[in-house]
């Protein structure tokens, strides 16, 4: 997966059952830090637009650009990464799960976070690229 909107991968290890992970490194943080981290950061409005513009772009090429389907379950605002220019970045795929394009996708296990996960999951545990795109619009909020 290659797309200039999410976290590029570098490296993976798994040693002693746990795996660890090696991605670029994103000196602006992530957005809930940006958000959050500072009371007085105010994100300009070109700005935040940009960012979301960016993870919306991540986002439709995780569901229908590459050659599987990735349904990220656990969009959020400490899953995106700003690059040095602020761009946009979506990353963390640790709970991702990828399906082929005619395949009807759909997981059986609630994960996510709460306040951001799709209200049908709490009955079906089924994501879907709508469940991400419902938390997408929680992170527009």
């Amino acid at each position: 997966m290659q797309h200039r909107n999410l976290v590029p991968l570098r490296g993976w290890c798994r040693m002693q059952k746990q795996l660890f992970i090696v991605y670029d490194y994103m000196p602006n943080c992530s957005l809930d830090k940006l958000i959050f981290g500072n009371p007085t950061t105010i994100l300009a409005w070109p700005r935040r637009y940009a960012i979301l513009k960016g993870v919306a772009a991540g986002l439709a090429y995780l569901h229908e650009g590459w050659e599987k389907r990735v349904i990220h379950r656990d969009i959020k605002s400490s899953k995106v990464l700003l690059d040095t220019e602020f761009n946009g970045r979506l990353g963390d795929f640790g709970l991702a799960r990828l399906y082929e394009h005619s395949e009807n996708p759909g997981t059986t296990q609630l994960v996510g976070t709460v306040g951001y996960i799709a209200p049908e999951l709490t009955k079906t545990a089924k994501a879907t690229p709508s469940s991400d795109m419902f938390s997408f619009g929680v992170l527009l909020l």
